[in-house]
Protein backbone atom coordinates (compact mmCIF):
# COMPACT_ATOMS: atom_id res chain seq x y z
CA UNK A 1 0.00 0.00 0.00
CA UNK A 2 2.81 1.99 0.82
CA UNK A 3 5.20 3.06 -2.00
CA UNK A 4 8.42 4.84 -0.77
CA UNK A 5 11.75 3.89 -1.45
CA UNK A 6 12.86 5.83 1.48
CA UNK A 7 10.30 4.08 4.14
CA UNK A 8 11.18 0.84 3.05
CA UNK A 9 15.26 1.28 3.36
CA UNK A 10 14.59 2.64 7.25
CA UNK A 11 12.00 0.04 7.68
CA UNK A 12 14.67 -2.64 6.73
CA UNK A 13 17.47 -1.12 8.68
CA UNK A 14 15.25 -1.45 11.94
CA UNK A 15 14.42 -4.83 11.06
CA UNK A 16 18.66 -5.24 10.35
CA UNK A 17 19.06 -3.36 13.69
CA UNK A 18 16.50 -5.74 15.66
CA UNK A 19 18.41 -9.43 14.04
CA UNK A 20 21.63 -7.76 15.37
CA UNK A 21 19.72 -7.30 18.83
CA UNK A 22 18.41 -10.77 18.93
CA UNK A 23 21.99 -12.10 17.80
CA UNK A 24 25.03 -11.01 19.11
CA UNK A 25 23.95 -8.18 21.55
CA UNK A 26 22.12 -11.13 23.56
CA UNK A 27 24.58 -13.39 22.96
CA UNK A 28 27.10 -10.85 24.75
CA UNK A 29 24.71 -9.83 27.64
CA UNK A 30 23.97 -13.80 28.38
CA UNK A 31 27.47 -14.14 28.60
CA UNK A 32 28.09 -11.49 30.96
CA UNK A 33 25.50 -12.82 33.32
CA UNK A 34 27.23 -16.11 32.89
CA UNK A 35 31.01 -14.92 34.03
CA UNK A 36 29.11 -12.57 37.01
CA UNK A 37 26.84 -15.83 38.27
CA UNK A 38 30.61 -17.55 38.59
CA UNK A 39 32.64 -15.13 40.19
CA UNK A 40 29.72 -14.65 42.96
CA UNK A 41 26.40 -15.68 42.66
CA UNK A 42 26.36 -12.91 45.84
CA UNK A 43 24.35 -15.97 47.78
CA UNK A 44 20.81 -15.35 46.37
CA UNK A 45 18.65 -18.41 45.34
CA UNK A 46 18.30 -19.01 41.79
CA UNK A 47 15.48 -16.49 39.95
CA UNK A 48 14.76 -13.41 37.88
CA UNK A 49 15.66 -11.01 40.84
CA UNK A 50 19.37 -12.59 41.13
CA UNK A 51 19.65 -11.88 37.31
CA UNK A 52 18.65 -8.40 38.22
CA UNK A 53 20.93 -8.09 40.78
CA UNK A 54 24.19 -9.39 38.97
CA UNK A 55 23.81 -7.90 35.90
CA UNK A 56 20.96 -5.54 35.85
CA UNK A 57 22.78 -1.95 36.43
CA UNK A 58 25.20 -3.51 33.58
CA UNK A 59 25.72 -0.75 30.91
CA UNK A 60 25.39 -3.76 28.71
CA UNK A 61 22.05 -4.55 30.00
CA UNK A 62 20.80 -1.43 30.05
CA UNK A 63 21.97 -0.56 26.54
CA UNK A 64 20.52 -3.77 25.54
CA UNK A 65 17.12 -2.73 27.06
CA UNK A 66 17.39 0.72 25.37
CA UNK A 67 17.56 -0.80 22.03
CA UNK A 68 15.11 -2.80 22.29
CA UNK A 69 12.16 -0.14 23.01
CA UNK A 70 13.79 2.62 20.81
CA UNK A 71 13.93 0.57 18.26
CA UNK A 72 9.90 -0.51 18.69
CA UNK A 73 9.56 3.19 18.97
CA UNK A 74 11.43 4.27 15.55
CA UNK A 75 9.38 1.23 13.94
CA UNK A 76 6.15 2.75 14.88
CA UNK A 77 6.60 6.57 15.26
CA UNK A 78 9.05 9.32 13.65
CA UNK A 79 8.92 10.74 9.64
CA UNK A 80 9.72 7.05 8.69
CA UNK A 81 7.55 4.91 11.15
CA UNK A 82 4.89 3.03 10.03
CA UNK A 83 2.44 5.59 11.31
CA UNK A 84 2.98 8.34 10.23
CA UNK A 85 3.55 6.97 6.60
CA UNK A 86 0.59 4.99 6.53
CA UNK A 87 -1.61 8.27 7.81
CA UNK A 88 -0.13 9.91 4.40
CA UNK A 89 -2.25 7.33 2.46
CA UNK A 90 -5.25 7.53 5.07
CA UNK A 91 -8.21 8.02 2.14
CA UNK A 92 -7.19 5.32 0.35
CA UNK A 93 -6.89 2.98 3.32
CA UNK A 94 -10.13 4.30 5.09
CA UNK A 95 -11.79 3.32 1.15
CA UNK A 96 -10.10 -0.14 0.98
CA UNK A 97 -11.19 -1.03 4.84
CA UNK A 98 -14.58 -0.07 4.19
CA UNK A 99 -15.47 -1.39 0.93
CA UNK A 100 -18.57 -3.52 1.49
CA UNK A 101 -17.70 -7.23 2.47
CA UNK A 102 -20.02 -10.56 2.84
CA UNK A 103 -23.38 -10.20 4.55
CA UNK A 104 -23.19 -11.42 7.68
CA UNK A 105 -19.10 -11.50 7.79
CA UNK A 106 -18.59 -8.21 9.85
CA UNK A 107 -20.09 -7.24 12.97
CA UNK A 108 -19.02 -3.59 14.18
CA UNK A 109 -20.84 -2.59 17.54
CA UNK A 110 -20.83 1.20 17.15
CA UNK A 111 -21.59 2.02 21.16
CA UNK A 112 -18.52 -1.14 22.42
CA UNK A 113 -17.44 0.16 25.55
CA UNK A 114 -13.46 -0.35 25.44
CA UNK A 115 -12.12 -2.07 28.86
CA UNK A 116 -10.02 -0.12 31.15
CA UNK A 117 -6.97 -2.05 31.04
CA UNK A 118 -6.74 -2.56 27.20
CA UNK A 119 -7.36 1.42 26.09
CA UNK A 120 -4.91 3.01 28.42
CA UNK A 121 -1.79 1.15 27.17
CA UNK A 122 -0.57 1.90 24.00
CA UNK A 123 0.39 -1.80 23.78
CA UNK A 124 3.81 -2.93 21.83
CA UNK A 125 3.88 1.15 21.20
CA UNK A 126 1.61 1.64 18.71
CA UNK A 127 0.12 4.95 19.20
CA UNK A 128 -3.19 5.20 20.00
CA UNK A 129 -3.26 1.23 20.40
CA UNK A 130 -4.87 -0.77 17.90
CA UNK A 131 -8.43 0.34 18.11
CA UNK A 132 -8.29 4.18 18.83
CA UNK A 133 -7.89 4.65 14.61
CA UNK A 134 -9.44 3.48 11.51
CA UNK A 135 -6.10 2.76 9.74
CA UNK A 136 -4.59 1.15 13.13
CA UNK A 137 -5.13 -2.55 11.82
CA UNK A 138 -3.55 -2.11 8.56
CA UNK A 139 -0.49 -0.27 10.47
CA UNK A 140 -0.50 -3.47 13.01
CA UNK A 141 -0.56 -5.67 10.12
CA UNK A 142 2.47 -4.01 8.73
CA UNK A 143 4.24 -3.97 12.17
CA UNK A 144 3.47 -7.30 12.60
CA UNK A 145 5.89 -8.42 9.96
CA UNK A 146 8.92 -7.59 11.83
CA UNK A 147 7.93 -8.66 15.48
CA UNK A 148 9.21 -12.35 15.33
CA UNK A 149 12.74 -12.01 12.97
CA UNK A 150 13.78 -15.41 13.54
CA UNK A 151 11.00 -16.88 11.70
CA UNK A 152 11.64 -18.34 8.79
CA UNK A 153 9.34 -18.82 6.07
CA UNK A 154 8.70 -22.07 5.52
CA UNK A 155 5.27 -22.78 7.34
CA UNK A 156 3.82 -19.61 9.15
CA UNK A 157 3.77 -20.26 12.98
CA UNK A 158 0.10 -19.97 12.81
CA UNK A 159 -0.06 -22.59 10.83
CA UNK A 160 2.04 -24.48 12.79
CA UNK A 161 -0.46 -23.63 15.50
CA UNK A 162 -3.46 -24.92 13.74
CA UNK A 163 -1.91 -28.12 12.80
CA UNK A 164 -1.76 -28.69 16.55
CA UNK A 165 -5.87 -27.21 17.54
CA UNK A 166 -6.80 -29.38 14.62
CA UNK A 167 -4.60 -32.64 15.94
CA UNK A 168 -6.93 -32.38 18.69
CA UNK A 169 -10.25 -31.73 17.04
CA UNK A 170 -11.80 -31.04 13.86
CA UNK A 171 -14.98 -28.94 15.05
CA UNK A 172 -17.70 -27.93 13.22
CA UNK A 173 -17.57 -24.81 15.11
CA UNK A 174 -14.35 -22.84 16.13
CA UNK A 175 -14.13 -19.41 17.95
CA UNK A 176 -10.88 -17.47 17.65
CA UNK A 177 -10.66 -15.22 20.71
CA UNK A 178 -8.80 -11.89 20.43
CA UNK A 179 -8.65 -12.68 16.16
CA UNK A 180 -6.72 -9.20 15.67
CA UNK A 181 -6.71 -8.69 11.98
CA UNK A 182 -7.63 -12.02 11.08
CA UNK A 183 -3.98 -13.35 10.85
CA UNK A 184 -4.20 -16.46 13.98
CA UNK A 185 -8.23 -17.30 12.11
CA UNK A 186 -7.89 -17.53 8.43
CA UNK A 187 -5.42 -20.80 8.61
CA UNK A 188 -8.47 -22.03 10.57
CA UNK A 189 -11.34 -21.17 8.15
CA UNK A 190 -9.11 -22.24 4.79
CA UNK A 191 -8.62 -25.83 6.58
CA UNK A 192 -12.06 -25.61 8.26
CA UNK A 193 -14.16 -25.34 4.75
CA UNK A 194 -17.29 -27.27 5.61
CA UNK A 195 -17.06 -25.74 9.33
CA UNK A 196 -17.63 -22.40 10.69
CA UNK A 197 -14.72 -19.97 12.09
CA UNK A 198 -15.81 -16.72 14.05
CA UNK A 199 -13.61 -14.24 15.27
CA UNK A 200 -14.02 -12.23 17.72
CA UNK A 201 -11.76 -9.00 19.06
CA UNK A 202 -12.15 -5.62 20.85
CA UNK A 203 -10.89 -3.19 17.84
CA UNK A 204 -12.92 -2.92 15.00
CA UNK A 205 -9.86 -1.88 12.63
CA UNK A 206 -8.43 -4.86 13.01
CA UNK A 207 -11.75 -6.52 12.51
CA UNK A 208 -12.14 -4.62 9.26
CA UNK A 209 -9.01 -5.91 8.12
CA UNK A 210 -10.00 -9.14 8.30
CA UNK A 211 -13.36 -9.03 6.85
CA UNK A 212 -12.02 -7.27 3.72
CA UNK A 213 -9.06 -10.15 3.61
CA UNK A 214 -11.54 -13.02 4.09
CA UNK A 215 -13.70 -11.62 1.70
CA UNK A 216 -10.43 -11.01 -0.81
CA UNK A 217 -9.97 -14.78 -0.41
CA UNK A 218 -14.06 -15.26 -1.01
CA UNK A 219 -14.45 -17.25 2.23
CA UNK A 220 -17.88 -18.24 3.46
CA UNK A 221 -17.45 -20.09 6.36
CA UNK A 222 -16.09 -17.06 8.38
CA UNK A 223 -17.13 -14.27 10.42
CA UNK A 224 -15.84 -11.05 12.72
CA UNK A 225 -17.81 -9.57 15.46
CA UNK A 226 -16.49 -6.67 17.73
CA UNK A 227 -16.90 -8.67 21.12
CA UNK A 228 -14.93 -9.00 24.23
CA UNK A 229 -13.18 -12.57 24.95
CA UNK A 230 -14.93 -12.53 28.35
CA UNK A 231 -18.34 -11.53 26.83
CA UNK A 232 -18.48 -13.28 23.36
CA UNK A 233 -22.27 -13.30 23.00
CA UNK A 234 -22.20 -16.82 21.93
CA UNK A 235 -25.02 -19.02 22.90
CA UNK A 236 -23.40 -21.82 25.35
CA UNK A 237 -21.78 -24.89 24.37
CA UNK A 238 -22.23 -24.02 20.72
CA UNK A 239 -18.46 -24.59 20.01
CA UNK A 240 -16.17 -27.54 19.66
CA UNK A 241 -12.85 -25.78 19.79
CA UNK A 242 -12.01 -22.27 21.30
CA UNK A 243 -8.82 -20.82 20.37
CA UNK A 244 -6.58 -17.57 21.16
CA UNK A 245 -2.90 -16.40 19.70
CA UNK A 246 -0.92 -13.61 21.76
CA UNK A 247 -4.25 -13.18 23.83
CA UNK A 248 -3.76 -13.92 27.53
CA UNK A 249 -0.82 -11.97 28.17
CA UNK A 250 -2.42 -8.72 26.87
CA UNK A 251 -4.83 -8.77 29.78
CA UNK A 252 -4.85 -8.64 33.56
CA UNK A 253 -5.06 -12.25 35.72
CA UNK A 254 -8.87 -11.45 36.99
CA UNK A 255 -9.37 -11.22 32.67
CA UNK A 256 -7.97 -14.06 32.26
CA UNK A 257 -9.96 -15.93 34.18
CA UNK A 258 -12.87 -14.66 32.68
CA UNK A 259 -11.75 -15.28 29.69
CA UNK A 260 -11.09 -18.93 30.40
CA UNK A 261 -14.96 -19.29 32.13
CA UNK A 262 -16.06 -17.91 29.15
CA UNK A 263 -14.39 -20.18 26.84
CA UNK A 264 -15.95 -23.07 29.41
CA UNK A 265 -19.37 -21.87 28.85
CA UNK A 266 -19.22 -21.86 24.84
CA UNK A 267 -17.27 -25.15 24.57
CA UNK A 268 -19.33 -28.06 24.29
CA UNK A 269 -18.76 -31.07 26.21
CA UNK A 270 -15.53 -32.56 25.04
CA UNK A 271 -14.45 -29.44 23.47
CA UNK A 272 -10.89 -28.20 23.25
CA UNK A 273 -9.47 -25.02 24.45
CA UNK A 274 -6.21 -23.93 22.59
CA UNK A 275 -3.91 -21.21 23.55
CA UNK A 276 -0.90 -19.69 21.81
CA UNK A 277 0.93 -17.87 24.65
CA UNK A 278 4.47 -16.88 26.34
CA UNK A 279 5.53 -18.86 29.45
CA UNK A 280 8.73 -18.24 30.55
CA UNK A 281 11.14 -21.53 30.78
CA UNK A 282 12.68 -22.64 33.93
CA UNK A 283 15.69 -20.47 33.17
CA UNK A 284 16.37 -17.57 35.30
CA UNK A 285 18.54 -15.78 32.74
CA UNK A 286 15.52 -15.99 30.45
CA UNK A 287 12.93 -15.52 32.52
CA UNK A 288 14.49 -12.02 33.38
CA UNK A 289 14.45 -11.41 29.74
CA UNK A 290 11.02 -12.30 29.03
CA UNK A 291 10.16 -9.87 32.09
CA UNK A 292 12.28 -7.07 31.16
CA UNK A 293 10.26 -7.04 27.29
CA UNK A 294 7.36 -6.97 29.01
CA UNK A 295 7.87 -3.74 30.68
CA UNK A 296 10.05 -2.47 28.16
CA UNK A 297 7.50 -2.64 25.21
CA UNK A 298 3.99 -1.62 26.89
CA UNK A 299 3.15 -5.31 27.43
CA UNK A 300 2.80 -5.08 31.64
CA UNK A 301 0.75 -8.46 31.69
CA UNK A 302 3.64 -10.84 30.50
CA UNK A 303 4.60 -11.04 33.70
CA UNK A 304 1.40 -11.54 35.77
CA UNK A 305 0.85 -14.69 33.16
CA UNK A 306 3.89 -15.82 33.86
CA UNK A 307 2.69 -16.05 37.81
CA UNK A 308 -0.73 -16.59 37.94
CA UNK A 309 -0.59 -20.73 37.52
CA UNK A 310 -2.84 -20.41 34.76
CA UNK A 311 -2.76 -24.41 34.83
CA UNK A 312 -4.20 -24.58 38.33
CA UNK A 313 -7.07 -21.99 37.20
CA UNK A 314 -8.17 -24.08 33.97
CA UNK A 315 -8.09 -27.42 36.65
CA UNK A 316 -10.43 -24.73 39.02
CA UNK A 317 -12.93 -24.45 36.41
CA UNK A 318 -13.38 -28.02 35.40
CA UNK A 319 -10.93 -28.47 32.88
CA UNK A 320 -9.29 -31.46 32.67
CA UNK A 321 -6.34 -32.81 30.51
CA UNK A 322 -4.39 -29.86 30.93
CA UNK A 323 -1.33 -29.62 28.78
CA UNK A 324 1.27 -26.27 28.75
CA UNK A 325 3.80 -27.38 26.13
CA UNK A 326 6.65 -25.51 24.32
CA UNK A 327 5.90 -24.52 20.81
CA UNK A 328 8.11 -24.48 18.00
CA UNK A 329 7.14 -21.15 15.88
CA UNK A 330 9.77 -22.47 13.10
CA UNK A 331 11.50 -25.20 12.79
CA UNK A 332 14.24 -25.71 15.14
CA UNK A 333 13.42 -22.57 17.36
CA UNK A 334 13.62 -24.46 20.95
CA UNK A 335 17.23 -25.25 19.51
CA UNK A 336 17.79 -21.46 19.50
CA UNK A 337 16.39 -21.04 22.83
CA UNK A 338 19.01 -19.38 25.10
CA UNK A 339 21.27 -18.72 22.04
CA UNK A 340 19.23 -16.30 20.44
CA UNK A 341 16.45 -14.04 21.93
CA UNK A 342 13.13 -15.25 21.01
CA UNK A 343 9.68 -15.35 22.47
CA UNK A 344 8.81 -18.43 24.59
CA UNK A 345 6.06 -19.59 22.84
CA UNK A 346 3.56 -21.69 24.52
CA UNK A 347 0.61 -24.19 23.89
CA UNK A 348 -1.78 -23.85 26.95
CA UNK A 349 -4.21 -26.53 26.29
CA UNK A 350 -7.13 -28.11 28.32
CA UNK A 351 -10.57 -30.20 27.27
CA UNK A 352 -13.97 -29.92 29.06
CA UNK A 353 -15.07 -33.44 29.64
CA UNK A 354 -17.85 -34.89 27.55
Amino acid sequence: MIRNPEFDAFQGFVLAAKLYWTGPMFQDLKARYEDRLARDDKGLPPGPERVQALIGEDTTARFFGFTERHLQRMKYSGRLGLHPAHAAHRSEIEAQLNAPVPAGMLEIDPDFHQPKYYSSIDIHQHPGGVWSDEIAGVVYERGARSTTPLMSKDKDLHQRFTDIVLGKARPARLLDMGCGFGKSTRPFWEELREGEVVGVDLAAPCLKLAAQDAAAAQARNVRFVQRSATETGMPDASFGVVTSTMLLHEMPPAVIKETLQEAWRVLAPGGWMVHLDFLPPDDEFLTWMHYGHGRRNNEPFMEPLAKMGIDGEMARIGFTDVEITPFEEMAGALALQGRKWRFPWTVIAARKPA
